[in-house]
């Protein structure tokens, strides 16, 4: 059983980038997939799908790699884990790689980019940056 759901799916995603696979299969939950989302919505993934499987979904993730066929992500690294958790305040709230990179809360109101939570001067729990 894994304890940290979502370090699994950033490894997923690294470790499909490294292999250069099109696509990476990771177990659902509305937490992954709500990630999922902010990663497709700030260009760092070219698409997803939800895959119904019996009783249980999969997410799809399509990777993606520029003309070069070097990935997009460069690092995808974990920021608050299960033992150690991270909170930002908005105003607490810092560019990543001075705009390039983009960190993921997770918000009283849902799964926002950095950018969209500091919009809505809401803060969070920082899930991960991706650059």
């Amino acid at each position: 059983m894994n304890t940290d759901p979502i370090a699994d799916l950033l490894t997923r995603i690294r470790n499909g980038l490294k292999a250069q696979k099109g696509e990476v299969v990771v177990p659902y939950s509305n937490m992954k997939h709500e990630i999922v989302k902010v990663l497709q919505e700030e260009g760092f993934v070219s698409n997803y799908k939800v895959e119904q499987l019996g009783h249980h979904k999969n997410i799809i993730i399509f990777l993606k790699y520029t003309p070069q066929k070097t990935p997009v992500i460069n690092v995808i690294r974990r920021i608050s884990k299960p033992g150690c958790r991270v909170y930002k305040g908005y105003r607490d709230i810092k560019p990543i790689l001075n705009g390039l990179g983009v960190g993921i809360l997770s918000t009283p109101f849902g799964v926002f980019s950095d950018q969209k939570a500091k919009e809505k001067k809401v803060g969070g729990e920082l899930l991960c940056v991706v650059y």
